[in-house]
């Protein structure tokens, strides 16, 4: 898998080199996707390009099908033409393999959800990839061959560069070939990451301009276990063997609600994944029958419906949820930390108890903390799937 990295577009510099014209067109591309719709001379402005450059690479741009013109405003005259990418077409197919739900879905080219079907991920391996190819071929054949290739989103470590998966914790599948399949089956690239990461790429990408204009941060991903996408200077950190970033199995404390999934009562995970907001809710009903078979969905759901031991059970994950984000600050030290999953929805309730058990873990003097929800909606770890096919199309690890 090539790495790709966001372009700073606050400190591009046009290139003047033999590469000039293929560093030029991912500059005034991603000006284009960013700034959307703007006008050539704003693109020669910003750029510093001459206008006749700008045109001939726009020229480029439009035949290949990355870019179309539309009117702008007019101030009493002609209206201006203005670029904008070109979003009438699905450009990707995004596989979200999780635990529970499996999503198949596509996208434009600027990353917006088209059409999507779900199914209940199954445990055994040959009818969950059967599945995933019977859909994700009913939409390239839909798609009249605009699908350039399919992202893949797992709870797995992933070897980077093969795409291989090394492990799947909550279901007993050796090494699944998941790519090789979809790539025989559909004869499309398939790229295949971690879940967290998958999903830092897309805030990366695809965020609102308060993320994507960050270049050192990490993406807690709050589920049924954590985990976290670490993004320094604008491209993903993956470490030696694309490892990095498990930190769900940190040591927060001890006497944990439930055990990670190594069995152990210490980790980050026993105290602020979704299970463990489930577990203290149980018990704060007294193990009334049937409340540890809740979802943590409906658990949310309960909790902003006013339901007080919803909300505590709620309120106590998220001060651990902000513990374990304090020790990756004073570790790491991003420039903010994004928590991505279903409790984004109960952001308003929990927030203060995260910044609560965040300031009580920092050490003395050190710099208080940023902490925001992620700015993905509901399929953060979706649109990581289409972001790893999509990102190609804006950065190339070869002129950045």
């Amino acid at each position: 898998m090539n790495m790709v990295k966001r372009m700073n577009l606050k400190s591009a510099n046009v290139a003047r080199s033999s590469t000039i014209r293929d560093i030029n067109r991912q500059i005034i591309l991603n000006h284009i996707r960013e700034k959307s719709p703007i006008s050539r001379s704003d693109i020669a402005r910003l750029t510093a390009l001459q206008r006749s450059t700008v045109s001939l690479i726009v020229e480029e741009l439009k035949v290949n099908g990355l870019i179309e013109e539309i009117e702008g405003e007019s101030s009493g005259g002609r209206p201006p033409q203005m670029l904008s990418l070109r979003t009438a077409h699905a450009a990707a197919v995004g596989v979200d393999l999780g635990k529970k739900k499996t999503i198949v879905a596509t996208s434009d080219l600027a990353g917006r959800i088209l059409e999507q079907e779900a199914f209940p991920t199954d445990e055994d391996f040959e009818k969950t990839i059967a599945r995933i190819i019977s859909l994700v071929n009913y939409f390239i054949n839909k798609n009249g061959g605009s699908i350039e290739g399919i992202g893949v989103s797992v709870p797995a470590l992933v070897e980077p560069k093969s795409g291989r998966i090394l492990n799947v914790p909550h279901f007993d599948w050796h090494e699944p070939a998941i790519a090789e399949r979809l790539k025989i089956a559909t004869g499309l690239p398939v790229k295949i990451d971690n879940d967290a990461n998958a999903a830092a790429l897309a805030e990366l990408w695809f965020g609102r301009p308060e993320i994507n204009a960050v270049r050192d941060f990490i993406l807690v991903l709050i589920h049924k276990g954590i985990g976290t996408g670490i993004v320094f200077d604008g491209q993903i950190y993956r470490g030696k063997g694309g490892t990095a970033g498990e930190f769900g199995h940190m040591t927060i404390g001890t006497g944990a609600p439930i055990a990670c999934a190594a069995g152990k009562y210490n980790c980050w995970e026993a105290f602020a994944s979704e299970r463990s907001a489930i577990a203290r809710y149980a018990r704060l009903l007294k193990k009334q029958k049937g409340a540890d078979k809740i979802s943590f969905a409906e658990l949310v759901n309960l909790a902003l419906e006013g339901d007080e031991k919803a909300r505590a059970a709620l309120k106590q994950t998220a001060y651990y949820i902000g513990v374990g984000i304090a020790n990756l600050f004073q570790g790491l030290s991003p420039e903010v930390a994004i928590v991505t999953g279903t409790i984004v929805r109960a952001w308003s309730l929990v927030i203060e108890d995260v910044m609560a058990g965040a300031e009580a873990a920092l050490c003395q003097d050190y710099p208080t903390v940023k902490i925001i929800p992620s700015t993905l909606g509901n399929y953060p770890t979706l649109m990581g799937a289409f972001s790893l096919i999509l990102t190609d199309k804006f950065a190339s690890a070869s002129i950045i």
